[in-house]
């Protein structure tokens, strides 16, 4: 599974509908077949919560740890990723644009209680856990919110408004002067990260020169190199081949020969494309490619059956 993104790394997926801009999904970290999902910014405020297992995450350039019963905040426009700790992890991520809680254009909750946090670059992230008090409660709020999306029960879209109030308002109250006085993360590090990120992604099919992703950004290709692995925990030719080897993943579902798939991506040589393609999955690509399509018959039969049900 990939993420669908545009040019400059924002996710294109609509969450939720415009009318009601809320979205939940329940995922295995597992489910990602490099175990992580990648990089990525979208204009929704994202709340994760760990049902079981451990994640690793990562907001601009803080990590976290975090463990069955703790959750994050993720605010809008924060750069993040997030992986594989130590084993599997059932997560829920839980997101909506900050319009459902502000209301109109320009109303008074949204500048008071809304805008302050969420354009705040000195809050991009802040990890939830059971202690204390108010972020318990934020937590059970959100899961109660969750379970409401899911359900559907009458008035369910009121409901869920009225929990993620209830917990945006101990955000506010307990984080609103940090938002506000804090000191920000160093802007121009970000924006390099963004710029190089953004190329890496453009241009990950054609045959990549570090003087050239260097250059984007007005540094040396050594300083280039440090300044990545010191923010990403990762050098930039191993986040290549990580990103070259998610973006094939489409072409093998699409039943394309390894070789295909692997020019597809940037891999100039099918054998070397394999052996990334295992060292980062666990498994090659012919076999994944082998999954892929028998999973999706079992999804193709799953759904004939439905209508067949409905039929009789």
């Amino acid at each position: 599974m990939e993420l669908n993104r545009d040019g400059q790394n924002q996710e294109r997926k609509l969450h939720g509908t415009y009318g009601f801009p809320v979205y939940a999904r329940r995922k295995l970290i597992s489910s990602y077949p490099t175990g992580s999902f990648p990089w990525h910014w979208h204009q929704e405020v994202e709340f994760t919560l760990v049902a079981a297992g451990r994640m690793e995450y990562r907001v601009n350039d803080s990590r976290y740890l975090l463990e069955t019963g703790q959750g994050l905040f993720c605010n809008a426009g924060a750069l993040h990723s997030g992986g594989m700790a130590d084993g599997d992890c059932d997560y829920i991520s839980l997101t909506f644009h900050p319009r459902l809680l502000a209301g109109f254009e320009g109303s008074d909750i949204g500048g008071e209680y809304i805008a302050p946090v969420v354009e705040s670059k000195a809050l991009p992230s802040l990890k939830l856990t059971r202690e204390p008090a108010w972020q318990r409660e934020m937590l059970d709020r959100l899961y109660k919110a969750y379970r409401l999306l899911l359900e559907k029960p009458l008035l369910y879209q009121l409901e869920i408004q009225r929990q993620l109030l209830e917990a945006w308002a101990r955000l506010y109250e307990n984080c609103a002067q940090r938002a506000r006085s804090a000191p920000s993360e160093d802007p121009e590090k970000l924006r390099r990260l963004r710029v190089i990120l953004t190329y890496v992604q453009e241009h990950y099919q054609e045959k990549l020169a570090l003087e050239d992703v260097a250059g984007q950004v007005g540094l040396c290709k050594s300083e280039c190199c440090r300044f990545f692995k010191r923010q990403m925990g990762t050098s930039l030719f191993d986040y290549l081949l990580d990103y070259r080897v998610g973006k094939s993943l489409s072409f093998l579902k699409a039943g394309r020969s390894v070789g295909e798939a692997a020019a597809a991506v940037g891999f100039a040589d099918a054998s070397y494309f394999a052996k990334v393609f295992r060292e980062r999955t666990g498994r090659s690509p012919s076999g994944y490619r082998r999954e892929a399509g028998q999973n999706m018959q079992k999804t193709q039969n799953m759904r004939n059956n439905d209508r067949e049900r409905e039929t009789t």
